[in-house]
């Protein structure tokens, strides 16, 4: 599907490599300075009164527990990089492409074929936490104005895009191309359920920092866990 309005910009990636290797030196390090003192400490200790083998044990014992530590966290470290590197690598496969996000905005837009006829489409989105009997959706102008009313029955729990052909209630007038807003509500056996409208909205660039991976588009920016459906 061809999504018009996007931006020709260039992606900015950060790149950020993972210190597994600095964190590695940083625990060897930590275990060189527990001996040291250790070998220090069993060179001045009291000939008369040396020290026992519990409390010995008790330092190794201390020591492996840092060293683990300090393991997993270079563990977690490297995971978190390539998790990173994981999102920019998909984020930037995104670019150009429209996707589904939280918000109730339609943009109708029309467009003149070969053969001189006007056609108007615009695409957007619901989300249903769960399976719903009906499913009513309300398109307003601006003005707040019904133009246009769409339903489902028996939907089940998911993400549903969803095509206006600009066609008003009367299926005949077509909608002016502009901003429209929607409402989407859904029941079952008459109790209201959680349904979540969701806009269009097409990227143009990929950008990282300490916030994780954001995708730029003409609505903002979002991450990676907004994204309900790529179109």
């Amino acid at each position: 599907m061809s999504v018009s309005g996007i931006i020709d910009t260039p992606v900015s990636l950060n790149s950020t490599v993972p210190t597994s290797t600095k964190t590695t030196d940083s625990v060897q390090a930590d275990q060189d300075k527990f001996m040291k003192l250790l070998v220090t400490q069993l060179q001045n200790q009291d000939p008369l009164n040396p020290m026992d083998n519990a409390a010995m044990t008790s330092q190794l014992a201390q020591l492996q527990t840092v060293t683990g530590v300090n393991q997993i966290n270079a563990t977690l470290e490297s995971l978190r990089g390539d998790i990173a590197s994981t999102q920019s690598s998909t984020a930037i496969n995104l670019i150009g492409k429209g996707i589904l996000v939280e918000g109730k905005g339609i943009v109708l837009s029309s467009a003149t074929g070969e053969d001189g006829k006007t056609t108007s489409s615009s695409v957007f989105g619901v989300e249903l936490a769960s399976d719903s009997q009906t499913v009513d959706i309300e398109i307003k102008n601006s003005s707040g104005k019904t133009v246009r009313t769409m339903s489902m029955t028996n939907a089940e729990a998911g993400t549903y895009p969803i095509t206006w052909d600009g066609l008003m209630d009367d299926k005949t007038t077509t909608a002016p191309a502009g901003n429209y807003t929607f409402t989407v509500t859904a029941k079952t056996a008459g109790s209201a359920l959680t349904a979540t409208p969701l806009q269009l909205a097409a990227v143009a660039s990929v950008s990282t920092g300490a916030s994780g991976v954001k995708l730029n588009t003409s609505l903002g920016h979002f991450t990676m866990s907004e994204v309900k459906e790529v179109l």
